[in-house]
């Protein structure tokens, strides 16, 4: 029953309805099944499939490269993402890693780039993945270490990733190394490592509270052809950060999502659930808790789609925009499905209850893609510069 007025919006156009709608039929069908005694591999392998299949995954990559639009539309991959969160957290992973794996080809991949690496992303038959974390560099982008150095015809690549999402069944990972002697952020590359690729291994796999497919990367002499740089040399941060740019908001939608599902769950348990012969929807405690939820979803979704269109409307950067939506909702869904779980009572605390899944889904959406923290350095030094821009008659 999750509420649907939010469509209505002036941020949205009648192709984002549209797609919500149809995006809400698909989900229903593929995505309403829970059981993590599956193997977490062939589901996320399987989402990909059919949503490659539908055409979803058009919506990660620009059109150039086999997707449905010119350019990233943030505004659809953060409906999409807010949808499929809501009714399962692995269609969400398997959706949005497909355009943040792929998302520094879409953004500065030559026309051969694209050609070679998106169409299989858009389709569903090639598997995207980004390697950014390391050991020693996961907030801290500029800290990288693994090091990729000229060799003839390419680059010698060495150094490993930890953290990285679809690591062991990713076709083609997008890889952060320092390239030169720059330091810092200046002084990084991207580059496309193809499974399969001598000298490059999962050294292996990550479990987590919520199963996800992660795993540990290994570079040892790995020959990468020229052609697989992306952008210039140096340009790794930028890119990095472009990248980010776009799909950091989505970060918060996909909080949405799971903050929406544990509303619905929560006024299900209290509309049904009598305590000392009264039901507990009744209680003026207990409706406190639903206005609280309800209101955190709200301003969520406003900061979420605020930022989408920003993007969307042509502005170079949505910093400041992405990292508050990112921050809010990732950290209101926490409270949200905190209170859905209380008023669930012992029940809610039960494996396999919807709203127990739901509270260890959203606890990595406040560190992945810049930690609660981080966004707030990050607001505070867009607030702070905007401010001295204004002091010296810029603004």
């Amino acid at each position: 029953m999750a509420d649907k007025s939010y469509l209505g919006w002036p941020f949205f156009e009648e192709r984002h309805r549209a797609l919500a709608a149809e995006l809400e039929i698909w989900a229903k069908k593929y995505a309403s099944h829970h059981d993590e005694s599956e193997d977490v591999d062939a589901v996320c392998r399987g989402f990909v499939a059919r949503l490659g299949a539908a055409g979803f995954l058009g919506l990660t990559v620009p059109k150039d490269g086999g997707g449905k639009y010119d350019r990233l539309d943030v505004r659809s991959l953060a409906l999409a993402r807010e949808i499929l969160a809501y009714h399962h957290g692995l269609a969400d992973f398997s959706f949005v890693m497909q355009g943040l794996g792929s998302g520094p080809i879409s953004l500065f991949g030559t026309p051969e780039q694209k050609k070679r690496w998106l169409p299989g992303v858009a389709e569903g038959t090639r598997i995207a993945a980004l390697a950014m974390s390391e050991p020693d560099a996961g907030s801290d982008v500029g800290a990288v270490s693994t090091v990729a150095v000229p060799d003839g015809q390419g680059y010698r690549l060495n150094g490993v990733k930890t953290w990285i999402s679809n690591g062991g069944i990713a076709d083609q990972y997008t890889v952060v190394a320092r390239l030169g002697d720059a330091p810092g952020a200046k002084g990084l590359a991207i580059f496309v490592v193809e499974a399969g690729t001598p000298g490059f291994r999962v050294a292996e796999r990550i479990d987590v509270i919520a199963p996800h497919p992660l795993g540990k990367l290994e570079f040892r002499d790995c020959l990468i052809p020229a052609g697989n740089l992306i952008g210039q040399p140096g340009e790794g941060f930028k890119i990095a950060m472009s990248n980010l740019d776009v799909f950091r908001s989505t970060v918060g939608a996909a909080a949405l999502g799971f903050a929406r599902r544990a509303l619905d769950e929560a006024l299900k348990r209290v509309h049904e659930r009598k305590v000392f012969d009264q039901k507990l929807a009744d209680y003026q405690l207990t409706q406190a808790k639903i206005a609280d939820m309800a209101t955190e979803i709200d301003a969520s979704a406003l900061l979420i789609y605020r930022a989408a269109w920003t993007k969307d409307q042509g502005a170079a950067r949505v910093t400041r925009e992405a990292s508050m939506a990112k921050m809010y909702a990732t950290e209101a869904a926490q409270r949200v499905i905190d209170a859905a779980v209380q008023l669930w009572g012992g029940l809610g605390v039960t494996r396999g209850v919807m709203v127990e899944s739901l509270y260890r889904e959203v606890r990595a959406l406040r560190i992945y893609e810049g930690t609660t923290e981080v966004n707030k350095l990050v607001i505070a030094g867009q607030t702070y510069a905007a401010y001295a821009a204004e002091q010296k008659g810029q603004v």
